[in-house]
Protein backbone atom coordinates (compact mmCIF):
# COMPACT_ATOMS: atom_id res chain seq x y z
CA UNK A 1 0.00 0.00 0.00
CA UNK A 2 1.53 3.51 -1.17
CA UNK A 3 2.19 6.24 1.47
CA UNK A 4 2.58 9.68 1.87
CA UNK A 5 3.08 12.22 4.11
CA UNK A 6 0.75 14.76 5.42
CA UNK A 7 1.96 17.02 7.80
CA UNK A 8 -0.96 19.40 7.57
CA UNK A 9 -3.67 16.63 8.31
CA UNK A 10 -7.14 17.23 10.78
CA UNK A 11 -7.77 14.48 12.02
CA UNK A 12 -11.29 15.65 12.83
CA UNK A 13 -11.55 16.23 8.82
CA UNK A 14 -13.26 13.65 6.87
CA UNK A 15 -11.27 14.28 3.60
CA UNK A 16 -7.92 15.57 2.73
CA UNK A 17 -6.55 17.45 -0.19
CA UNK A 18 -3.01 16.24 -1.31
CA UNK A 19 -0.62 18.76 -2.12
CA UNK A 20 0.31 18.72 -6.14
CA UNK A 21 3.55 17.21 -5.32
CA UNK A 22 2.12 14.32 -3.90
CA UNK A 23 -0.72 14.02 -5.95
CA UNK A 24 1.17 14.21 -9.51
CA UNK A 25 3.15 11.12 -7.51
CA UNK A 26 0.14 9.58 -6.72
CA UNK A 27 -1.64 10.15 -9.92
CA UNK A 28 1.11 10.42 -13.03
CA UNK A 29 4.10 7.88 -11.12
CA UNK A 30 2.04 5.52 -8.80
CA UNK A 31 -0.83 5.60 -11.61
CA UNK A 32 -3.45 5.15 -8.77
CA UNK A 33 -7.03 5.34 -9.28
CA UNK A 34 -10.14 6.55 -8.05
CA UNK A 35 -11.18 3.76 -5.23
CA UNK A 36 -7.34 2.77 -4.86
CA UNK A 37 -6.60 2.83 -1.31
CA UNK A 38 -3.48 4.52 0.70
CA UNK A 39 -2.06 5.37 4.06
CA UNK A 40 -0.99 8.69 5.62
CA UNK A 41 1.19 9.41 8.09
CA UNK A 42 0.97 13.17 9.66
CA UNK A 43 4.79 12.73 11.71
CA UNK A 44 3.07 13.31 14.84
CA UNK A 45 2.29 9.56 15.45
CA UNK A 46 -0.90 9.13 13.45
CA UNK A 47 -1.41 6.68 10.70
CA UNK A 48 -4.19 7.18 8.39
CA UNK A 49 -6.37 4.93 5.63
CA UNK A 50 -7.73 6.63 3.07
CA UNK A 51 -9.38 6.09 -0.47
CA UNK A 52 -9.38 8.25 -3.65
CA UNK A 53 -12.21 9.80 -4.05
CA UNK A 54 -10.84 12.07 -7.01
CA UNK A 55 -7.60 10.83 -8.43
CA UNK A 56 -6.50 14.88 -9.75
CA UNK A 57 -3.07 15.54 -10.53
CA UNK A 58 -2.40 18.43 -8.59
CA UNK A 59 -4.95 18.21 -5.76
CA UNK A 60 -6.05 14.38 -5.41
CA UNK A 61 -8.92 14.16 -2.40
CA UNK A 62 -9.01 11.58 0.01
CA UNK A 63 -11.88 10.05 1.95
CA UNK A 64 -10.50 9.21 5.47
CA UNK A 65 -11.17 5.78 6.73
CA UNK A 66 -9.73 4.81 9.75
CA UNK A 67 -6.89 6.59 12.24
CA UNK A 68 -4.33 4.73 14.18
CA UNK A 69 -3.14 6.94 16.72
CA UNK A 70 0.34 6.25 18.41
CA UNK A 71 1.35 4.13 15.85
CA UNK A 72 4.47 1.90 16.56
CA UNK A 73 5.25 5.07 19.17
CA UNK A 74 8.71 3.74 21.01
CA UNK A 75 8.72 3.64 24.79
CA UNK A 76 11.94 6.14 25.26
CA UNK A 77 13.25 9.62 23.26
CA UNK A 78 16.13 9.79 21.66
CA UNK A 79 18.13 12.59 20.94
CA UNK A 80 21.62 12.63 19.19
CA UNK A 81 23.42 15.88 19.01
CA UNK A 82 26.55 15.74 16.65
CA UNK A 83 29.17 17.34 15.08
CA UNK A 84 28.19 17.47 10.91
CA UNK A 85 30.57 15.76 9.07
CA UNK A 86 33.03 16.92 6.45
CA UNK A 87 31.44 15.31 3.51
CA UNK A 88 27.77 16.01 4.31
CA UNK A 89 26.63 12.99 2.22
CA UNK A 90 27.71 10.79 5.81
CA UNK A 91 25.64 12.24 7.83
CA UNK A 92 22.80 12.31 5.05
CA UNK A 93 23.44 8.77 5.74
CA UNK A 94 23.60 8.63 9.39
CA UNK A 95 19.76 10.32 8.99
CA UNK A 96 18.60 7.92 6.38
CA UNK A 97 19.62 4.98 8.71
CA UNK A 98 18.78 6.28 12.13
CA UNK A 99 15.57 7.47 11.16
CA UNK A 100 15.10 3.19 9.89
CA UNK A 101 16.07 2.54 13.38
CA UNK A 102 14.27 5.03 15.57
CA UNK A 103 15.72 8.40 16.62
CA UNK A 104 13.47 11.44 18.02
CA UNK A 105 15.63 14.34 17.61
CA UNK A 106 19.11 15.73 15.80
CA UNK A 107 21.16 18.88 16.52
CA UNK A 108 24.18 19.79 14.51
CA UNK A 109 26.86 21.12 16.64
CA UNK A 110 29.63 22.88 15.64
CA UNK A 111 32.84 22.28 17.84
CA UNK A 112 36.19 23.57 18.24
CA UNK A 113 37.31 20.95 15.50
CA UNK A 114 34.64 21.09 13.46
CA UNK A 115 36.09 20.98 9.61
CA UNK A 116 31.90 22.02 8.29
CA UNK A 117 30.60 24.65 10.29
CA UNK A 118 27.42 24.66 8.81
CA UNK A 119 24.33 22.65 7.02
CA UNK A 120 21.42 23.05 5.11
CA UNK A 121 18.66 21.88 7.01
CA UNK A 122 15.86 21.86 4.47
CA UNK A 123 17.71 18.77 2.21
CA UNK A 124 18.58 16.91 5.15
CA UNK A 125 14.77 17.11 6.34
CA UNK A 126 13.97 15.56 2.80
CA UNK A 127 16.40 12.66 3.70
CA UNK A 128 14.40 12.50 6.76
CA UNK A 129 11.43 12.59 5.55
CA UNK A 130 11.67 9.83 2.99
CA UNK A 131 13.39 7.60 5.50
CA UNK A 132 10.29 7.95 7.51
CA UNK A 133 8.00 6.70 4.73
CA UNK A 134 10.31 4.03 3.41
CA UNK A 135 10.15 2.43 7.05
CA UNK A 136 7.00 3.18 7.82
CA UNK A 137 7.47 5.45 10.74
CA UNK A 138 4.54 7.97 11.73
CA UNK A 139 6.60 10.17 14.00
CA UNK A 140 9.06 12.51 11.60
CA UNK A 141 12.27 13.14 13.63
CA UNK A 142 12.77 16.82 14.29
CA UNK A 143 15.98 18.53 12.81
CA UNK A 144 17.10 21.15 14.78
CA UNK A 145 19.46 24.53 13.51
CA UNK A 146 23.18 23.65 13.47
CA UNK A 147 24.74 25.73 17.17
CA UNK A 148 28.17 25.68 18.75
CA UNK A 149 29.03 23.11 21.07
CA UNK A 150 28.91 26.02 23.87
CA UNK A 151 25.32 27.48 22.49
CA UNK A 152 24.17 23.85 22.91
CA UNK A 153 25.27 22.73 26.43
CA UNK A 154 23.34 25.71 27.71
CA UNK A 155 20.05 24.49 26.39
CA UNK A 156 17.77 21.87 29.24
CA UNK A 157 17.18 18.65 28.92
CA UNK A 158 14.99 16.60 31.21
CA UNK A 159 16.99 13.12 31.53
CA UNK A 160 20.23 10.92 30.80
CA UNK A 161 22.76 13.08 29.40
CA UNK A 162 25.90 11.24 27.70
CA UNK A 163 29.21 12.78 25.66
CA UNK A 164 31.05 9.64 23.66
CA UNK A 165 34.83 10.44 23.32
CA UNK A 166 38.23 8.80 22.30
CA UNK A 167 40.12 10.38 24.94
CA UNK A 168 41.76 7.36 27.42
CA UNK A 169 39.78 8.71 30.53
CA UNK A 170 37.40 6.81 32.77
CA UNK A 171 34.52 6.48 30.73
CA UNK A 172 31.50 3.53 30.99
CA UNK A 173 29.64 2.12 28.56
CA UNK A 174 25.54 2.87 27.71
CA UNK A 175 23.98 -0.24 28.80
CA UNK A 176 25.83 0.02 32.44
CA UNK A 177 24.36 3.19 32.95
CA UNK A 178 21.13 3.53 30.74
CA UNK A 179 17.59 3.44 32.59
CA UNK A 180 15.37 1.94 30.30
CA UNK A 181 12.44 3.64 29.03
CA UNK A 182 13.68 7.28 29.64
CA UNK A 183 14.88 10.20 28.11
CA UNK A 184 18.63 10.30 26.29
CA UNK A 185 20.47 12.86 25.06
CA UNK A 186 24.06 11.83 23.20
CA UNK A 187 27.26 14.03 22.14
CA UNK A 188 28.63 12.89 19.61
CA UNK A 189 32.29 14.65 18.27
CA UNK A 190 33.24 15.67 14.80
CA UNK A 191 36.43 13.61 12.83
CA UNK A 192 39.18 15.08 15.23
CA UNK A 193 37.04 14.08 18.72
CA UNK A 194 35.95 16.81 21.07
CA UNK A 195 38.83 19.06 22.55
CA UNK A 196 39.70 18.25 26.15
CA UNK A 197 38.24 21.27 27.25
CA UNK A 198 34.65 20.14 25.51
CA UNK A 199 34.60 17.26 27.63
CA UNK A 200 35.56 19.20 30.88
CA UNK A 201 32.99 21.30 29.74
CA UNK A 202 30.22 18.81 29.35
CA UNK A 203 30.97 16.56 32.37
CA UNK A 204 31.03 19.74 34.17
CA UNK A 205 27.38 20.16 32.96
CA UNK A 206 26.06 16.90 33.49
CA UNK A 207 26.91 14.82 31.05
CA UNK A 208 28.53 11.12 31.71
CA UNK A 209 31.87 9.85 29.48
CA UNK A 210 30.71 6.86 27.58
CA UNK A 211 32.63 4.38 24.75
CA UNK A 212 31.39 2.98 22.30
CA UNK A 213 33.68 0.09 21.88
CA UNK A 214 37.37 -0.37 21.24
CA UNK A 215 36.97 0.32 17.42
CA UNK A 216 37.47 4.30 16.06
CA UNK A 217 34.47 4.79 14.98
CA UNK A 218 33.57 7.58 12.06
CA UNK A 219 31.56 10.01 13.27
CA UNK A 220 28.33 9.20 11.28
CA UNK A 221 29.14 5.61 12.53
CA UNK A 222 29.48 6.87 16.06
CA UNK A 223 26.38 7.75 15.93
CA UNK A 224 24.57 5.38 14.37
CA UNK A 225 25.91 3.19 17.02
CA UNK A 226 24.60 4.79 19.85
CA UNK A 227 21.71 5.17 18.00
CA UNK A 228 21.22 1.49 17.96
CA UNK A 229 22.17 0.83 21.46
CA UNK A 230 19.70 3.10 22.97
CA UNK A 231 16.93 1.47 20.73
CA UNK A 232 18.47 -2.66 21.42
CA UNK A 233 18.51 -1.74 25.30
CA UNK A 234 14.96 -0.43 25.37
CA UNK A 235 13.66 -3.34 23.29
Amino acid sequence: MQLFYTPDINPKSPNYFLNEEESKHCIRVLRLEKGSEVQLIDGKGSLYAAIIQDPHPKRTILQIISVTNAFNKRNHYLHIAMAPTKNIERMEWFLEKATEIGIDEITPIICQRSERKEVKVDRLNKIITAAMKQSLKAYHPVLNEYVTFKQFLTKPFEGQKFIAHCENTDKTNLKAELINNGKFLILIGPEGDFSTSEIDEALLTGFKAITLGDSRLRTETAALEACFEVNFLNR
